[in-house]
This record gives C-alpha cells, sequence and structure tokens, in this order.
C-alpha cells in the first residue's frame, strides 16, 4: 500500500472498528463546552432581568474562559497522576455541578460561581479530547478526527445562541443550564461506559513531579487583568491591564519552561526552527486575530446599516459551517499535500481579515459572508493538520501536553483578542457611544489592526509546513 492510500481512511470501515463511535462520545464533551459557551448570549438578558446585576454581565464570558483556560492548561499534567478516563469522568461532573449551580443561583454572584465551575469542567473536556486522539487512535487517522472536532465546534457555535434563545423563551433561562446539567451527567455515564482498554482505565505515572501551582496562579492572574480591561473600556486603564496581563503571561511562559518536570506547554513552545514552536504560533496569533467579527461584527452591522442581528447571526453561522464542512473535505488529503493545504488554508483566513476591514464598513452583505466562509474555511482547511503537526512533532514524551496545550493556546488567544478589540473599539470612538461615525472607524480600524498579525500567522503556516531543522535540546 503506498503512502497515499495509507493515509485515506474508509469513514464506514471507521465506524465498523468502534473507534469513531468511540470518539463521537468524546466529542460530546466539546459540544458541551462549545454550546454553553455561545449560548450565554441568548439568555442574558432575561437571566440579569431575574438576577440584577448587570455590571457583572462581562464576567459571565471571562470567568468562563479563566476557568476553561486553566483547566486546559492542567489537564495533560493530570493524567500523569490518574487515568484519561476518570479524569474525564470528573471533568464532565464538575461541569454539571457547575450548570447546576447557575441553573439554582438567586444572585449573580453564586452565578458567576458556576460559570466558573463550569469552565474548569468545559475547558478539562475539551482538552482530554485531544488528549484522547493521541492516546487512544492510531497516527493515521488523526486528521479525521481531527476534522470531526473542527465540526463539532461548527454545529456548536450554530446551535448554541438558538438554544438559548428557544429555551428561555419557551421556558426559562434557568432551564437552559438544567439541560446541559443533565448533558454533564450523560457526558460522565458515556465515559464510563465507553472509554475501556488499558490507555484509558490507566495512568501513565510521570514520576515524582510537583503540581505547577505557581505558572497556574500567574496564567489565572494574567488572564484575569486581560479580561477586566474589556470589560469596561478606559483607554488609560484598559491599555495599562492589558499590558501588564500580557506580562503576567510572559512570565506564566517562562515559569512553565524552567518546570519540565511539571511543563504545561511542550518546550521550545514559540521556536520556530521546530514544527511544534511555528505551530503554536498559528494557534495564538489566529486566535487573536479573528475574534473581531464576532465580537462587534452584529453590533456594528445593526448600528451603522441597519442589519439585523438575524442576517449577521446567519453569517457567523455561514463561518462555522464553512469550517466544519471544509475540514470533512480535506480530512483523507495524502501526505503530500499537507504543505499546501496549511499555507492555502491560513492564507484564506487573512484574506478574510482583511476583507472585513472593506465590507464591514461598506455594509455589502455579499462581501461580507464571502470574508466569512474564506476566514471559517480556511480554519477548518488547515486546523487538523497544524494540530496533527504539533502533536507529531513534539517528543514522545511531551504529545499528551502538547495535545491538551493547543485548544489551551486557542482560549488564551481569544481571551487577549476580545480585551484588545474593547481597547481598539474604544479608541475607535465607542467610548462616547454607538453612533455611525464611530461605527464606521471602528470597522475599519478592528480588522486593520489584526492583519499585521495574521501576516505573521501565514508566516509561520510556511516555516511549520516544511520540513524542521535541527534546534538545541530544550
Amino acid at each position: 500500500m503506498d503512502t497515499a492510500s495509507a493515509a485515506r481512511v474508509d469513514w464506514r470501515s471507521l465506524w465498523a472498528s468502534g473507534d469513531l463511535a468511540r470518539f463521537c462520545f468524546i466529542s460530546l464533551g466539546i459540544l458541551l463546552h462549545a454550546t454553553n459557551e455561545t449560548m450565554v448570549a441568548t439568555v442574558m438578558p432575561a437571566m440579569v432581568g431575574d438576577l440584577s446585576g448587570v455590571q457583572l454581565v462581562g464576567w459571565s464570558l471571562a470567568i468562563y474562559e479563566l476557568g476553561s483556560i486553566c483547566a486546559g492548561a492542567a489537564a495533560g499534567r493530570l493524567l500523569s497522576f490518574v487515568s484519561l478516563r476518570a479524569t474525564m469522568i470528573s471533568a464532565a461532573l464538575l461541569y454539571s455541578a457547575g450548570a447546576l449551580v447557575c441553573a439554582a443561583a438567586p444572585t449573580m454572584p453564586v452565578f458567576l460561581a458556576g460559570r466558573l465551575l463550569e469552565g474548569f469542567g468545559g475547558g478539562g473536556l475539551v482538552a482530554l479530547a485531544f488528549v484522547a486522539v493521541e492516546r487512544l487512535f492510531d497516527r493515521r487517522i488523526w486528521p479525521q478526527l481531527f476534522a470531526i472536532i473542527s465540526a463539532v465546534w461548527g454545529v456548536a457555535a450554530f446551535s448554541g445562541p438558538l438554544i438559548g434563545a428557544v429555551l428561555a423563551e419557551a421556558f426559562s433561562w434557568r432551564v437552559a443550564f438544567g439541560v446541559f446539567t443533565g448533558g454533564g451527567l450523560t457526558m460522565a455515564l458515556a465515559t464510563l461506559v465507553f472509554l475501556r482498554g488499558p490507555r484509558a482505565t490507566e495512568r501513565r505515572p510521570g514520576g515524582a513531579a510537583p503540581f505547577p501551582f505557581l505558572p497556574l496562579m500567574v496564567l489565572a492572574g494574567s488572564v484575569m487583568l486581560i479580561a477586566v480591561a474589556g470589560v469596561e473600556i478606559r483607554a488609560g486603564r484598559s491599555t495599562l491591564l492589558l499590558l501588564l496581563g500580557l506580562a503576567g503571561l510572559a512570565a506564566f511562559f517562562a515559569l512553565d519552561a524552567r518546570r519540565p518536570r511539571s511543563r504545561l506547554f511542550p518546550s521550545r513552545l514559540f521556536d520556530w526552527r521546530t514544527q511544534v514552536g511555528s505551530g503554536m504560533t498559528i494557534v495564538l496569533a489566529f486566535s487573536v486575530a479573528t475574534c473581531s467579527f464576532a465580537v462587534y461584527g452584529p453590533l456594528i452591522l445593526t448600528n451603522l446599516h441597519g442589519i439585523s442581528v438575524l442576517t449577521t447571526g446567519y453569517i457567523i453561522a455561514a463561518e462555522s459551517i464553512a469550517w466544519s464542512i471544509l475540514s470533512i473535505a480535506v480530512a483523507n488529503a495524502p501526505p503530500r499535500r499537507e504543505r499546501l493545504i496549511i499555507i492555502g488554508g491560513m492564507s484564506m483566513v487573512a484574506a478574510g481579515i482583511a476583507g472585513f476591514a472593506y465590507a464591514v464598513p461598506a455594509g455589502s452583505i455579499p462581501l461580507i459572508l464571502a470574508c466569512a466562509v474564506l476566514q471559517g474555511g480556511g480554519f477548518g482547511i488547515a486546523w487538523p493538520f497544524v494540530t496533527r503537526i504539533i502533536v507529531g512533532a513534539a517528543p514522545e514524551t511531551e504529545r499528551t501536553v502538547a495535545a491538551s496545550a493547543v485548544p489551551t493556546m486557542q482560549r488564551i488567544g481569544y481571551a487577549v483578542g476580545a480585551a484588545l478589540c474593547g481597547i481598539i473599539a474604544n479608541a475607535g470612538g465607542f467610548s462616547a457611544g454607538v453612533n455611525d461615525a464611530a461605527s464606521a472607524s471602528v470597522g475599519y480600524w478592528l480588522f486593520v489592526a489584526f492583519i499585521p498579525l495574521a501576516i505573521l500567522g501565514v508566516a509561520a503556516a510556511v516555516r511549520n509546513s516544511a520540513p524542521p531543522t535541527s534546534a538545541p535540546a530544550a
């Protein structure tokens, strides 16, 4: 069998072997996390009317992301002490408990405590899904499984707000969180039943390495500072908090690199002489650079051009659908096409970011839709292969850590990107209120400002898809 044939997998055979069915249950954790994350926007008005505390609304997403980042960073390390199945069950139960606290919350602070628990559980489930690919499945089918992960994200992005709106309108916002309480319990039961075998039930001892409390505390503090910078935007205050947060992130990565026995990220994290380093640069750069439309696109289009929120929702859904469809479409591509796919996909994302800078101020729905499809489709094409390269190129002893590091780096990128978007929007005129002039200015600079970062991401993609050069030992 030649290389190209070996790289192709028959989906029917994959299902018959049981691998695909087993992975579908693992992916349920990603669906729970991502759907809950996107649902909150549509239940928030009803929830605030019930609990009050509108000044704390911004913390709902920020604290959820904080829990997700910390859990994702810790997930790979925890597997040195606990089996994959036990860790995944614990994360699902923690997620379910958090959703239950949210559903029964009498006040906004209690609700935020539930969101933190949900974030810990959901972030752990996402990271563990990536680890499960590395632990439980043959490397030959990693692109297919990572493509399924991309499809699940697309389904969640499309369905989350709709689920929240329907449940809140037909029943109550508390029922929406009650549904996710049951979802977490279902995930725990499915994991208990379907994750069997020594790879899932036996831990991989990593020696008596200390648990990295200090790096995680620094990470939590850094993300909190960045989140605060994006809650109530004031140029000087937000810039200071953002800089402190970025400095804290740099300190976190430095602390992590100095603790090889308890490392949360792979060694030489941003070293372009390795495919791990250039790959993680791609993840961070594009996670930061692509937040703009999701955060501010609907607000700008509605106020500047009178485009309905429903229409903007369909545009965002189109981006998610493009991601899912193209991810599945290229999953069986032969290895010789990998370089072209990665560079082409990341170039599509960069073109989408640049195109938004013209299309959003102009208010052209066809052009905006085209940019959204470029951005989502580019991610769908390249992401499974970038992820496979990162995990596959990591040293054998760091592959579990590398697998869990990918979604963690995404969450860090989203937190940084959202804070930057807020500062740019404020500087563009939103600090004085939403009006046509401010919307036009923000709609331009919100995308132009991230073009250099997108170019950096494309350069990293070119480097990542080339054969790695030698690098000094970590």
